[in-house]
């Protein structure tokens, strides 16, 4: 059977495990590039390091945005159209995202690199701090076309139906970034940019890999000469699904410059370098939140695109489940050993108070970001990229940002900490009423699909002869 049938029929749990888990993995290795990346600077480089790549984040998570926006929303489109069975116009739109991946990544990578300087110098980082800044970053835009490509051949994937060769794939990524950590900063002395060198390479690999994948018989979807072209249609259609996958991170970028801003302005540089630690600790129990979203799209676009919604609603109603359980369990773990965590990054006292500290507020509401990203992510996958946008910038921007900017004015640097659960919980709220109203509609459409199908099922009538009365 066509492993892109399979979504149609095969259990919804197994599928789920199916697709999650190596998603799951494949976004844990995303998480442990941040981490092993930060454990060489924090530990080989110093605080001021750590403070650089603080400063460099919202940089690269822009960038990220753009290449996550091509990919998710090509993934989208990809899994609607294999549910539709029209698998030609599917091949034709991995072949655009992947020439729009290309030409984006050159565009994206020019012009940050020409206003790299005055970026960092705005955001508020001091001289020598720009210079790590700028070191880092800059070798890591080199790397823009082979992270695009890269990440959307890895989603496209996922989306014909095998996510165990996108895990493979990242797996391989993340022990080629692994091991050119220490060989770059320890043993050749690049410092901070052998760090950015080393993610790269491991980019590099990648994208090639996923070349000769889709180039083989083992994939479902090719990547043709003659269909590599964009189009107008399948461009608007990409970006416009993507949008939300954009704003999310795009909007994060924009609430870590205003979390270094007010982090500098309430903790200094101990307080900023807290904070990427929080961060790339946080991002060890969201990557993997992330991951299950990831397994379920394919899931959720398959089925809506086959008008299955009662699997659409089932898949929802898992992939939330799991999302709250990883969820949960960084809280757990957050409660219990802050202090641990944060020593991985670092050997300074007074940081590591801080870091464990900043922890345990900022995280305070935990387990119903899982629901929060699940449920709001659900709508783009069904193809309702502006309610996806709404929802996950309630949380990315239309609270937190003004949560930011006012509870320090009362709590000094733990309002700063305080921000974010005071957006997750208030963007949960307003997440569950827009799904309670989407599960409605499905279930009314899933009895209208009944309905007709029962109909096409019945036998048809023979009416009785009446030529003979």
């Amino acid at each position: 059977m066509d492993r892109a049938k399979l979504l149609g029929r095969e259990k919804i749990t197994k599928l789920l495990i199916k697709f999650s888990v190596p998603s799951v993995i494949g976004m844990l290795v995303n998480a442990l590039y941040n981490v092993v990346d930060s454990f060489f600077v924090g530990n080989y480089v110093g605080q001021i390091g750590l403070t650089a790549v603080s400063f460099a984040m919202p940089v690269m998570i822009v960038q990220m945005a753009v290449g996550f926006m091509i990919a998710i929303g090509g993934l989208t489109l990809i899994s609607i159209r294999l549910g539709q069975k029209r698998n030609d116009e599917a091949e034709r739109i991995m072949n655009c995202a992947v020439l729009l991946s290309v030409i984006v990544g050159i565009i994206v990578n020019i012009v940050t690199i020409a206003f790299l300087t005055p970026i960092l110098q705005a955001m508020g980082a001091e001289a020598a701090v720009v210079s790590y800044s700028y070191d880092f970053t800059y070798t890591i835009m080199f790397g823009s076309v082979f992270m695009f490509v890269g990440w959307g051949l890895n989603s496209f994937m996922r989306g014909e139906g095998n996510p165990r060769m996108s895990m493979v794939v990242m797996l391989a990524s993340a022990v080629i970034n692994a091991c050119l950590n220490p060989l770059f900063i320890v043993y050749l002395g690049l410092g901070i940019q052998g760090s950015a060198l080393a993610t790269v390479i491991a980019q590099f690999s990648t994208m090639l890999i996923g070349i000769f994948y889709f180039r083989s018989k083992r994939s479902v979807l090719k990547l043709r000469g003659d269909y590599l072209r964009l189009s107008y249609k399948y461009v608007r259609d990409i970006l416009v699904n993507g949008m939300p996958q954009f704003l999310i991170q795009t909007a994060a970028g924009v609430v870590v410059v205003i979390y270094n801003g007010a982090l500098l302005k309430y903790g200094g540089d101990t307080a900023v370098a807290a904070g990427g630690i929080v961060n790339r600790i946080a991002m060890l129990f969201f990557m993997p939140i992330f991951g299950v979203n990831q397994g379920a799209q394919p899931i959720l676009g398959y089925n809506y695109g086959a008008h299955n919604f009662h699997r659409v609603y089932e898949t929802l109603r898992k992939a939330i489940v799991l999302a709250v359980i990883i969820a949960t369990t960084g809280f757990v773990m957050t409660r219990l050993i802050p202090e641990q965590m944060v020593a991985i990054f670092c050997n300074d006292s007074l940081l590591i108070k801080e870091g464990a500290h900043g922890l345990i507020l900022n995280l305070f509401f935990m387990p119903f970001i899982g629901y929060q990203i699940i449920s709001s992510m659900f709508f783009q996958a069904i193809g309702k990229p502006k309610l996806s946008s709404v929802l996950t910038l309630s949380r990315q921007v239309i609270i937190l940002i003004p949560a930011l900017l006012m509870m320090p004015l009362l709590y000094g640097l733990d309002g700063v900490w305080l921000a974010g659960p005071v957006a997750d919980m208030t963007s949960t709220i307003i997440t569950s009423v827009m799904v309670w109203r989407e599960i409605r509609s499905l279930k009314s459409k899933q009895a209208k699909v009944d309905a007709e199908r029962h109909l096409e099922d019945l036998p048809d009538l023979q009416l009785p002869d009446t030529r003979a009365i």
